[in-house]
């Protein structure tokens, strides 16, 4: 595993952290998250950390209200969305405009996953 490259995992559903750090563990060091408010504070701690995976439905603040206010902190990261729901009007729109790098769908290709954190 390169260390130099990680990778956050946003999901109020441990069971999804536990699958991603488990897929993306051999190639990533891998930082998870339950929710957004934690999300922000790794991506404080951790300013080299590069890929950010959310989920959009979470309590409190969604994926991509938690995207938006990262990438006004960090200008240097990579969002991804990952998530079991088709693609809305506002995701859409993040997507057009850059926002968000790539969004999937659940259940996880993550052949794809790891493909689209190698794009640099």
């Amino acid at each position: 595993m390169n260390a130099t490259r990680k990778v956050l995992c946003v999901d109020d559903e441990p069971i999804n952290l536990l699958i991603l750090k488990k897929i993306l563990g051999t190639e990533y060091l891998v930082y998870t998250a339950e929710n957004a408010l934690l999300g922000l504070e790794i991506l404080n701690q951790e300013p080299d950390l590069k890929f950010v995976i959310t989920d959009m439905r979470m309590p409190g603040m969604d994926g991509l209200e938690f995207i938006g206010e990262a990438s006004k902190r960090f200008k240097d990261k990579r969002f991804f969305m990952l998530s079991g729901f088709e693609i809305d009007e506002k995701i859409q729109a993040a997507l057009d405009s850059g926002l968000i790098s790539q969004y999937f769908m659940k259940p996880a290709n993550f052949d794809e996953i790891h493909r689209a954190l190698q794009e640099r």
